[in-house]
């Protein structure tokens, strides 16, 4: 069986030369309804008498236009766009193609081929999408969403710095808000080991995108694909669901913008200037607000699962890194040597992997299988050169430049290590 691609005008221009060969219509009505002369309406009905169809489909159907520009110049062009005009519209690309390159070409074929390269939109891509609004979960602890809103909550009295908030999907209630300096792992550590401890673990947490909740990395090297904080959710059997877009997590989004309007102003009345009394005042305010605001459900069952002796916050709430022991059962972690103490159990893990828990709350554990081992460490930057013999009268010198060394290595292992308490001039890991 042979297909045939034919378009409209032909198809019609088929059915009037069956009608002509049946002798329903005469030539003249056949020529007025195909807009040509009478010789070729002639030359259309033996063609069609001959070979059928396909004698009316178009020779040229598939094959590149006589007209058409050729492919070196196409492939330059595109090369010429993506280096230097790659965010460029093709009115704007086109003109800057004919006043620095020479090369004029019309506007419709710019785009057409921006588009075929992937550089441009045509106008219905480019409208914005639409996002519906989706049905609320049922019931309590079926869907939690969580988001860090970064804002000058104390208005000019105090510091800059997030609030993370916790709100239930079914009854957009808050649920769980703190104060923080920035939305950093051990953050939101703490806050969900709080949330967990009031409430119980809830089916899922909705989140963005955030490189604590999602891998950003597309090559990422090495790790199971899977941040700390995720991690620790599946550890204790709780999902981590991230959403595409902000308006897919519209019940936080805008439960942030209330707070940052109500939340703001009821501080300023108490004169609440700093963290510490943001968060001592925050279950008043939630109160206050889930009176005000919170729906209810559409069934009573609350789904937060209570907490069981299998669930050991402790070890799922902390920083876990895989570390190779050396032949000398040493290790660097935080650029800090450890040096593991011999024993029965320590002597048999040289080259071996072993885990480092790093907790919330600056302490530290070197693990293998489910066994804590005995460790002293060996900072660095306590090293002094033995070897070295200064006069006296240069000593001050020498300490001036030994000092600004450690200064150095301070602010190096600072930018580097996950945040403890206490700790200042640091960046925040995340994942």
């Amino acid at each position: 069986m042979t297909v045939i691609l034919m378009s409209r005008s032909e198809i019609d221009r088929m059915t009037v030369l069956r009608d002509l060969a049946e002798e329903r219509i005469r030539v003249s009505e056949a020529a007025t309804l195909m807009g040509v002369g009478r010789r070729q309406v002639f030359r259309l009905a033996k063609a069609f008498r001959r070979r059928g169809p396909a004698a009316l489909a178009s020779r040229r159907r598939g094959k590149p236009s006589n007209r058409a520009y050729p492919a070196v110049l196409r492939t330059e062009v595109i090369g010429i766009i993506r280096e230097r005009y790659a965010d460029f519209g093709p009115t704007l690309a086109g003109e800057k193609l004919a006043e620095l390159h020479g090369i004029h070409l019309g506007r419709e074929t710019i785009r057409q081929w921006m588009m075929a390269a992937g550089l441009w939109k045509d106008r219905r891509q480019r409208l914005r999408p639409v996002h519906q609004p989706r049905y609320r979960r049922d019931c309590v602890g079926e869907l939690i969403q969580i988001d860090g809103s970064h804002h000058w909550w104390f208005e000019t009295r105090g510091p800059q710095c997030t609030l993370l908030v916790y709100i239930d999907d079914a009854t957009s209630r808050l649920m769980h808000l703190r104060f923080v300096e920035t939305e950093s792992t051990f953050d939101y550590f703490e806050a969900t080991r709080a949330y967990l401890e009031r409430y119980g673990k809830p089916i899922a947490f909705y989140s963005d995108k955030h490189a604590v909740f999602r891998v950003s990395k597309k090559d990422a090297a090495g790790g199971d694909g899977m941040t700390q904080f995720g991690r620790a959710l599946h550890a204790l059997n709780i999902d981590i669901i991230c959403a595409n877009s902000s308006q897919a997590k519209g019940r936080v989004e805008r439960a942030n913008g209330t707070l940052q309007d109500r939340l703001v102003k009821e501080m300023r009345l108490r004169g609440i200037d700093t963290v510490a009394a943001g968060n001592a005042f925050l279950s008043m305010f939630m109160a206050d607000y889930n009176a005000r605001f919170a729906k209810a459900p559409f069934e009573e069952r609350d789904l937060h699962r209570p907490l069981t002796g299998e669930d050991d916050l402790d070890d799922a709430f902390a920083w876990k890194e895989d570390r190779t022991l050396s032949k000398n059962l040493t290790l660097q972690y935080d650029q800090v040597l450890f040096i593991l103490e011999p024993n029965a159990i320590t002597r048999s893990l040289a080259c071996k992997r072993v885990m480092v828990l790093d907790y919330p709350d600056g302490r530290l554990a070197i693990r293998h299988n489910g066994v804590d081992l005995p460790y002293r460490t060996f900072d660095k930057r306590q090293q002094v050169n033995q070897a070295a013999i200064v006069e006296n009268k240069r000593l001050g010198p020498v300490l001036a430049y030994i000092a600004e060394k450690q200064k150095e290595l301070d602010m190096s292992r600072s930018s580097k290590a996950p945040r403890r308490r206490g700790q200042r001039n640091h960046i925040f890991k995340v994942g």
